[in-house]
């Protein structure tokens, strides 16, 4: 069972540990699992997820970013020893020793494929076998299989994905599947979504772990691997 060790300076303040399978949020407010009291910190500001054998870290568009030794993260798979840092916080990823073994057996890129055991990514051409999930980050939990041609996402009670909101539309956007890919569509509303921080005008095509935003829910674009 790996842990999270959060300092401030030099000084140990609360050791975590972090169960196979489990999900971690990060941030200032209380709703988090590890809450890091700082005005600089975003209220939801990062997320640690259990895929597999393999850990992932997701920034959740978080204002001051999410750093791993010391380089600024959107998505990454941590390692032994990785230092996690949010402001002033860091919190230091150590792993059980049996865990360290399974990962020291192969490279990153093995690593990540192992990982793919739930996720896979698309090929260079954006073709994929796979079937596209989107999981909540905030605003509701649990993973939306994209097994239809067409997800809509709105205020309307019929949508597939219902969103709150005075401002939203009745159909905010649609998700498609076509055969290149998973492609987003704003339709209307004065609430747009937003994809990685960036508003949505127009047709999207979805990238592996983006992070679609619109009033107060938040979702995380994956691959689900397929019974063959």
């Amino acid at each position: 069972m790996p842990t999270l060790l959060l300092k401030f300076k030099d000084k140990n303040l609360r050791r975590f540990w972090f169960k196979k399978g489990a999900s971690v949020t990060i941030g200032r407010s209380e709703e988090n699992n590890i809450i890091i009291e700082n005005l600089a910190v975003s209220n939801n500001h990062a997320k640690l997820d259990s895929v597999g054998d393999n850990y992932i870290l997701t920034d959740l568009n978080s204002k001051n970013g999410t750093f791993v030794n010391e380089v600024p993260v959107s998505s990454h798979w941590l390692q032994n020893g990785d230092v996690i840092t949010i402001v002033k916080h860091k919190l230091v990823f150590t792993l059980a020793d049996d865990e360290e073994q399974l990962l020291n057996t192969t490279d990153m890129d093995q690593i990540t494929a192992k990982a793919s055991n739930r996720y896979q990514t698309t090929t260079s051409e954006g073709k994929t076998d796979q079937a596209g999930i989107l999981t909540y980050l905030t605003g509701g939990e649990g993973d939306i299989e994209l097994n239809k041609k067409l997800i809509r996402v709105g205020k309307n009670s019929s949508s597939d994905i219902v969103v709150s909101g005075l401002m939203v539309a009745q159909t905010a956007f649609t998700i498609s599947n076509r055969p290149n890919g998973y492609f987003l569509n704003y339709v209307a509303g004065i609430i747009k979504p937003r994809i990685n921080g960036k508003t949505v005008k127009d047709l999207v095509r979805l990238q592996e772990f983006d992070i679609i935003d619109i009033g107060p829910i938040k979702l995380q674009f994956l691959y689900k691997k397929t019974d063959v």
